[in-house]
């Protein structure tokens, strides 16, 4: 036990029998509290005591023990409770233990047997709240341990993305402009902070599903076949079977990776969604995604000025484009001779805390 004693309460209705409770457990080096019922002792709880054990009497009128018990459990389940009975109710005494009393004494008692059960039924709880602040601390250094494997499986995957885009010349820095563009476009359109967050990240990750796809299809010159068409268009579900294990508590991260080639009029791909079926921030990362295809250099055509790439996007609302995200990008990026906007510097992303160890299930303990 610590150095500061603990705090019994006891509650009887008869008077003498508890001032001599009292008087031989204040000598024993406790500090006591009294009530007569079980109702005056949950208004002594209530009024903030700190309480480490309850003895009570089982009958007593107004609230006998056994509610007064039930109260305890639900509402201050770090109570020991110490039941105290009449020879006769030893079947009753049972089933408070069964209700979770930590012990029970039978009257007439020897005062030396209620402080050895006292002291036994607060040792318990000493023991149960050890173990729960154990199995807390064990579940935390879990879910650190956890977040941390989760990161550095997230460095790899941007790793890998800008990996690939590098080795192609058309299309390095394509993921990191778009994940830019999208925060721009994210904040005007009134997306929270942590949204903007997991659409950025959303966006730098959706064409991880081209390392499935053929090389030499995905760098092809001139126009595709619709078979070739349909085989790149396959990095979307790869995209988000890679990435499932890690964004299993964040959808949006995969709806992005997975539909950000649908289009408003339901002949995109891999799902053929239509309106608002296609999630809004799958038809945010479509518009800035588009749109800096269109002024990249590709290997099958030259860059387009971004005042044609910006017509062009305006010309397929409604169709293609969600108009609200296409009137957003309009408006964050105003100034067209400013675009298209220089790479920015690959930073290293951190999952958002309610997405990062949300699999790990904190196990508190018996109270």
């Amino acid at each position: 036990m610590s150095d500061t004693p603990a705090c019994c309460l006891v509650v009887d209705d008869q008077d003498r029998l508890r001032a001599a409770l009292v008087r031989s457990l204040r000598q024993g080096g406790y500090e006591c509290l009294e009530a007569r019922s079980g109702r005056q002792a949950l208004e002594v709880l209530a009024s903030g005591h700190v309480v480490h054990l309850v003895v009570s009497d089982l009958r007593m009128p107004e609230m006998d023990g056994l509610t007064l018990l039930e109260n305890l459990r639900v509402r201050y389940p770090d109570l020991a409770v110490v039941m105290v009975t009449g020879v006769s109710e030893v079947e009753t005494a049972v089933e408070c233990l069964q209700r979770g009393a930590f012990d029970y004494i039978t009257k007439p008692f020897q005062l030396s047997e209620v402080h050895a059960r006292i002291e036994r039924a607060l040792e318990r709880r000493r023991l149960l709240l050890d173990n729960r602040r154990y199995q807390q601390h064990l579940a935390d250094l879990v879910r650190q341990q956890t977040v941390r494997i989760e990161e550095v499986f997230l460095e790899g995957i941007q790793t890998l993305v800008h990996a690939l885009e590098a080795k192609d010349p058309y299309t390095q820095g394509h993921s990191a402009r778009v994940a830019a563009y999208a925060k721009v476009t994210a904040e005007l359109m009134g997306f929270g902070d942590e949204q903007v967050q997991i659409i950025e990240l959303g966006a730098e990750l959706h064409d991880i599903g081209k390392i499935g796809v053929n090389e030499s299809i995905l760098n092809k010159e001139g126009n595709l076949s619709d078979s070739e068409y349909r085989h790149v268009m396959t990095h979307t579900v790869i995209g988000e079977r890679i990435l499932s294990s890690l964004f299993g508590a964040a959808p949006t991260v995969l709806s992005i990776v997975r539909s950000h080639h649908e289009r408003l009029d339901g002949k995109g791909l891999p799902d053929g969604l239509a309106g608002d079926a296609i999630p809004r921030e799958a038809r945010l990362i479509a518009v800035v995604d588009a749109f800096d295809a269109m002024t990249s250099s590709r290997s099958y055509r030259p860059a387009m000025t971004p005042q044609e790439a910006v017509r062009e996007l305006r010309t397929q609302q409604g169709r293609q484009f969600d108009p609200d995200v296409v009137d957003a990008f309009g408006n964050a990026y105003y100034d067209l001779d400013q675009l298209p906007i220089t790479t920015p510097e690959i930073t290293r992303r951190r999952l958002p805390w309610r997405i990062a160890g949300a699999g790990i299930e904190i196990v508190a303990g018996p109270s």
